[in-house]
């Protein structure tokens, strides 16, 4: 399971990431990458708060600069079971690479029809490759442990 701390919650994180990151696509997933040397400044915004002035207080989140994931799965994947099924599989996938990934990227993982027929080991060869076009590993590299 993914960290509460590690996930992307508000819409507007979303938003920033598709609007301003770099972006990878592949046949069955698209993965937006914000690096934290790329966000806008705080007076930047539209009538928006940046995500970091809007930091929730609850105990179980850590500090902004950690690593935050959010996964995008349209019904245009499939039904509810299979939706799930893919967000599953993608959470499992970035949990073993968030090590690899600099401190304070945010990253959105949208996923495209045909992960509804991919299995594991695919979804994690695309992330893998999306990552490595976007050069965002670390020298350590992935976690090669996906199915």
């Amino acid at each position: 399971m993914l960290p509460a701390a590690a996930r992307l919650t508000r819409s507007q994180e979303f938003r920033l990431v598709v609007r301003r990151g770099r972006r990878s696509g592949r046949s069955r997933l698209v993965v937006h990458v914000l690096l934290p040397d790329q966000a806008p400044e705080p007076g930047r915004y539209r009538g928006e708060a940046p995500p970091e002035a809007e930091a929730n207080t609850a105990p179980t989140r850590k500090s902004t600069s950690s690593t935050r994931v959010g996964f995008v799965v349209s019904k245009a994947v499939g039904t509810a079971v299979v939706r799930h099924r893919v967000t599953r599989r993608l959470r499992h996938l970035m949990r073993d690479r968030l090590a690899a990934l600099p401190a304070g990227t945010l990253v959105v993982v949208r996923a495209l029809p045909a992960a509804a027929d991919a299995s594991s080991r695919e979804l994690g060869a695309d992330l893998d490759a999306a990552f490595r076009k976007l050069r965002v590993l670390s020298p350590g590299g992935p976690a090669t442990g996906s199915r």
